[in-house]
Protein backbone atom coordinates (compact mmCIF):
# COMPACT_ATOMS: atom_id res chain seq x y z
CA UNK A 1 0.00 0.00 0.00
CA UNK A 2 1.19 3.59 -1.28
CA UNK A 3 1.69 6.25 1.44
CA UNK A 4 0.21 9.70 1.34
CA UNK A 5 2.56 12.27 3.04
CA UNK A 6 0.53 14.72 5.40
CA UNK A 7 0.76 18.14 6.78
CA UNK A 8 -0.87 20.14 9.72
CA UNK A 9 -3.79 22.60 8.50
CA UNK A 10 -4.63 23.31 12.06
CA UNK A 11 -6.98 23.05 15.10
CA UNK A 12 -10.62 23.94 15.78
CA UNK A 13 -12.97 23.23 18.40
CA UNK A 14 -15.29 19.99 17.62
CA UNK A 15 -18.48 20.76 16.45
CA UNK A 16 -19.71 17.42 16.96
CA UNK A 17 -18.24 16.66 20.92
CA UNK A 18 -17.93 18.76 23.49
CA UNK A 19 -14.66 19.35 25.05
CA UNK A 20 -12.82 17.81 22.00
CA UNK A 21 -10.87 19.39 19.24
CA UNK A 22 -10.26 18.76 15.56
CA UNK A 23 -7.13 18.17 14.55
CA UNK A 24 -7.25 18.84 10.24
CA UNK A 25 -4.55 17.36 8.26
CA UNK A 26 -3.54 17.89 4.84
CA UNK A 27 -3.09 15.72 2.62
CA UNK A 28 0.60 16.82 0.65
CA UNK A 29 0.10 16.56 -2.94
CA UNK A 30 -3.49 16.72 -3.07
CA UNK A 31 -6.75 18.72 -1.86
CA UNK A 32 -8.39 16.19 0.48
CA UNK A 33 -8.15 16.85 4.48
CA UNK A 34 -8.15 14.49 7.72
CA UNK A 35 -9.82 15.47 10.93
CA UNK A 36 -8.99 13.53 13.85
CA UNK A 37 -10.78 14.54 17.34
CA UNK A 38 -8.63 15.06 20.16
CA UNK A 39 -8.46 15.63 23.26
CA UNK A 40 -7.66 19.29 25.08
CA UNK A 41 -4.68 18.47 26.67
CA UNK A 42 -3.52 16.68 23.11
CA UNK A 43 -4.80 19.92 21.04
CA UNK A 44 -2.66 22.76 23.60
CA UNK A 45 0.49 20.76 23.09
CA UNK A 46 0.38 20.52 19.40
CA UNK A 47 -0.45 23.64 19.20
CA UNK A 48 1.89 25.15 21.30
CA UNK A 49 4.64 22.59 19.08
CA UNK A 50 3.50 24.92 16.11
CA UNK A 51 3.34 28.18 18.65
CA UNK A 52 7.21 28.63 18.24
CA UNK A 53 6.83 32.33 20.23
CA UNK A 54 5.34 30.34 23.40
CA UNK A 55 7.91 28.39 25.59
CA UNK A 56 6.24 26.63 28.25
CA UNK A 57 8.45 27.45 31.90
CA UNK A 58 8.82 23.91 32.27
CA UNK A 59 8.74 20.64 29.98
CA UNK A 60 5.18 19.42 28.90
CA UNK A 61 4.64 15.65 28.85
CA UNK A 62 5.70 15.64 24.90
CA UNK A 63 8.63 17.80 25.64
CA UNK A 64 10.00 15.41 28.38
CA UNK A 65 9.61 12.58 25.91
CA UNK A 66 11.56 14.33 23.47
CA UNK A 67 14.73 15.40 25.83
CA UNK A 68 14.18 11.79 27.72
CA UNK A 69 15.08 10.33 24.14
CA UNK A 70 17.29 12.52 23.12
CA UNK A 71 19.47 11.86 26.29
CA UNK A 72 19.36 8.45 25.01
CA UNK A 73 19.71 8.90 21.08
CA UNK A 74 16.72 8.18 20.20
CA UNK A 75 15.07 9.67 17.21
CA UNK A 76 11.34 9.86 15.62
CA UNK A 77 11.97 9.30 12.12
CA UNK A 78 8.40 9.26 11.14
CA UNK A 79 4.89 8.98 12.13
CA UNK A 80 2.58 6.77 9.97
CA UNK A 81 -1.58 6.48 10.35
CA UNK A 82 -1.86 3.18 9.67
CA UNK A 83 -5.05 2.02 10.77
CA UNK A 84 -9.10 2.82 11.02
CA UNK A 85 -11.54 1.15 12.62
CA UNK A 86 -14.78 2.45 14.18
CA UNK A 87 -13.39 5.89 13.68
CA UNK A 88 -10.24 6.03 15.81
CA UNK A 89 -6.94 6.10 14.00
CA UNK A 90 -4.19 4.30 14.89
CA UNK A 91 -0.62 4.84 14.73
CA UNK A 92 2.76 4.11 15.11
CA UNK A 93 6.26 5.72 15.51
CA UNK A 94 8.94 4.89 13.59
CA UNK A 95 12.30 5.39 15.68
CA UNK A 96 16.22 5.22 15.51
CA UNK A 97 18.81 4.42 17.85
CA UNK A 98 21.79 3.18 16.90
CA UNK A 99 20.74 2.23 13.12
CA UNK A 100 18.08 -0.01 14.59
CA UNK A 101 14.91 1.13 13.53
CA UNK A 102 11.90 -0.25 16.30
CA UNK A 103 8.36 0.57 15.43
CA UNK A 104 6.15 1.79 18.56
CA UNK A 105 2.36 1.65 18.90
CA UNK A 106 1.09 5.42 20.04
CA UNK A 107 -2.09 7.47 19.94
CA UNK A 108 -2.61 9.78 16.63
CA UNK A 109 -2.60 12.50 18.84
CA UNK A 110 0.29 11.70 20.53
CA UNK A 111 2.16 10.73 18.07
CA UNK A 112 1.98 13.72 15.50
CA UNK A 113 2.46 15.95 19.03
CA UNK A 114 5.68 14.26 19.24
CA UNK A 115 6.38 14.18 15.58
CA UNK A 116 6.33 18.12 15.17
CA UNK A 117 9.28 17.94 18.39
CA UNK A 118 11.27 15.82 16.53
CA UNK A 119 10.15 17.30 12.90
CA UNK A 120 9.27 14.04 11.83
CA UNK A 121 6.94 13.55 8.64
CA UNK A 122 3.51 12.49 9.08
CA UNK A 123 1.84 9.63 6.89
CA UNK A 124 -1.34 7.73 6.10
CA UNK A 125 -2.24 4.83 3.71
CA UNK A 126 -3.74 5.59 0.47
CA UNK A 127 -6.48 3.48 1.38
CA UNK A 128 -7.20 5.13 4.70
CA UNK A 129 -7.43 8.57 3.17
CA UNK A 130 -9.84 7.61 0.37
CA UNK A 131 -12.11 6.19 3.68
CA UNK A 132 -11.72 8.88 5.91
CA UNK A 133 -10.71 12.03 3.92
CA UNK A 134 -12.67 15.10 2.87
CA UNK A 135 -12.72 17.71 0.78
CA UNK A 136 -13.69 21.27 3.15
CA UNK A 137 -15.46 23.48 1.09
CA UNK A 138 -16.04 26.69 2.84
CA UNK A 139 -18.25 25.88 5.47
CA UNK A 140 -19.55 22.59 4.96
CA UNK A 141 -17.44 19.21 3.86
CA UNK A 142 -19.36 16.00 2.67
CA UNK A 143 -18.14 12.75 3.54
CA UNK A 144 -18.72 9.89 1.09
CA UNK A 145 -21.69 8.65 3.52
CA UNK A 146 -23.39 11.90 3.01
CA UNK A 147 -22.99 13.35 6.59
CA UNK A 148 -21.54 16.83 6.54
CA UNK A 149 -19.25 18.47 9.27
CA UNK A 150 -19.82 22.80 9.46
CA UNK A 151 -17.11 25.04 10.27
CA UNK A 152 -14.70 22.22 11.37
CA UNK A 153 -12.55 25.17 10.23
CA UNK A 154 -14.06 28.18 11.53
CA UNK A 155 -11.20 29.26 13.86
CA UNK A 156 -7.95 27.23 12.84
CA UNK A 157 -4.87 27.03 15.12
CA UNK A 158 -7.10 28.62 17.85
CA UNK A 159 -8.38 27.15 21.11
CA UNK A 160 -12.22 27.70 22.02
CA UNK A 161 -15.47 28.76 20.04
CA UNK A 162 -15.20 31.25 17.43
CA UNK A 163 -17.07 33.37 19.58
CA UNK A 164 -15.34 33.08 22.47
CA UNK A 165 -12.57 34.31 20.87
CA UNK A 166 -14.04 37.07 19.54
CA UNK A 167 -14.99 38.19 23.15
CA UNK A 168 -11.60 37.76 23.99
CA UNK A 169 -10.19 40.02 21.37
CA UNK A 170 -12.63 42.65 22.31
CA UNK A 171 -10.98 43.07 25.78
CA UNK A 172 -7.80 42.49 24.69
CA UNK A 173 -7.86 45.10 22.47
CA UNK A 174 -8.06 47.62 25.43
CA UNK A 175 -4.56 47.21 26.38
CA UNK A 176 -1.55 48.81 24.85
CA UNK A 177 1.53 46.32 23.28
CA UNK A 178 3.47 46.58 26.38
CA UNK A 179 0.50 45.36 28.47
CA UNK A 180 -0.54 42.60 25.79
CA UNK A 181 3.29 41.43 26.16
CA UNK A 182 3.67 41.47 30.17
CA UNK A 183 0.27 39.33 29.88
CA UNK A 184 1.61 37.09 27.26
CA UNK A 185 4.03 36.84 29.85
CA UNK A 186 2.46 36.20 32.53
CA UNK A 187 -0.35 33.54 31.05
CA UNK A 188 2.96 31.43 29.82
CA UNK A 189 4.06 31.24 33.49
CA UNK A 190 0.78 30.50 34.69
CA UNK A 191 0.72 27.96 31.62
CA UNK A 192 -2.35 29.15 30.33
CA UNK A 193 -1.70 28.58 26.44
CA UNK A 194 -5.19 28.80 25.64
CA UNK A 195 -5.02 32.65 26.85
CA UNK A 196 -1.62 32.98 25.81
CA UNK A 197 -2.89 32.18 22.22
CA UNK A 198 -5.75 34.54 22.46
CA UNK A 199 -2.76 37.22 23.63
CA UNK A 200 -0.60 36.43 20.98
CA UNK A 201 -3.33 36.97 18.47
CA UNK A 202 -4.22 40.26 19.33
CA UNK A 203 -0.66 41.29 19.37
CA UNK A 204 0.05 39.71 15.56
CA UNK A 205 -3.14 42.07 14.98
CA UNK A 206 -0.86 44.97 15.84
Amino acid sequence: MSLVKLSIKGISYSQTQNGAYALILNEVDGERKLPIVIGAFEAQSIAIALEKEIKPPRPLTHDLFKNFAERFDIVVKQVIIHKLVDGVFYSSLICERDKIEEIIDARTSDAIALALRFNAPIFTYKNILDKAGIYLKSNTAETDSGAQEIDVLSNPETFGREEESNQSGDVYSKHSLQELNELLDQAVSQEDYEKAAKIRDEISKR
